[in-house]
């Protein structure tokens, strides 16, 4: 009788051990997914109009400084810039006033249509295209930026590696990528702390793309980093 409940025993620790074990596999392989999941979510839980008013919020310049942001990234006079995730245009407009030419690049058709309206303004609107994208891919053209850029965008996208190696296949080989994020933790802007990524974290994914040499300044802004990357 003893043989048998020990039999009986053992047969459950090794099936708990089992399901652990696929569980843990199941975490690791979906853990892209299920961050971009729950942040995707989040924002959807507002509506397009409320999005643009959050977008072009005018505390945002005190706290993201864009203008110092995109002075870091150089003389953009000859160069092609692509931002994905571009939104309501808060910093496509900006960088349109700078750069050789502008690709703003979005998932949603809603606020490419903003940024056209808008774009009206510029002191040369043809030097700014709008670009609708889908999820897994970022609509670029081989050779055809010389920065990439990502503001508040990174913890959106799934499957980050494989679509951050399809942007560094298309960028020009000496190429950048941009990309400006909420640090994690509780900040009183940004999105809730669970769907923040850190910048080490960002790092190591990037570094599964593919891309080498990667920066990551986490003092310019307080409560973001901004990562370089080619």
């Amino acid at each position: 009788m003893k043989n048998i409940q020990m039999a009986v025993f053992m047969s459950i620790m090794l099936i708990s051990l089992l399901s652990c074990q696929s569980n843990h596999g199941d975490h690791s392989h979906h853990g892209h997914h299920d961050d971009a999941t729950h942040a995707n979510e989040h924002m959807h839980k507002s509506s397009f109009e409320e999005l643009v008013e959050r977008f072009d919020e005018p505390e945002r310049e005190a706290w993201q400084k864009p203008d110092e942001v995109i002075a870091k990234m150089g003389d953009l006079s000859y160069r092609t810039v692509a931002e994905i995730g571009a939104g309501s245009g808060y910093f496509t407009l900006r960088i349109a006033k700078q750069a050789k030419h502008t690709i703003a690049i979005d998932i949603d058709q809603r606020f490419l249509d903003l940024i056209e309206e808008r774009k009206k303004e510029l002191p040369d609107p043809s030097k700014l295209e709008t670009r609708l994208c889908t999820e897994d891919d970022p609509n670029l053209n081989l050779d055809e930026a010389d920065l990439v850029l990502l503001v508040n965008t990174y913890h959106h996208i799934e499957n980050r590696t494989a679509y951050f190696r399809k942007v560094r296949d298309v960028m020009k080989k000496a190429g950048t990528l941009s990309i400006v994020d909420f640090k994690a933790g509780e900040h009183p802007v940004g999105p809730p702390h669970e769907i923040k990524l850190s910048g080490d974290q960002v790092v190591e994914e990037l570094k599964k793309a593919g891309f080498r040499n990667i920066s990551l300044d986490k003092t310019t802004l307080d409560y973001q980093y901004i990562i370089f990357a080619s």
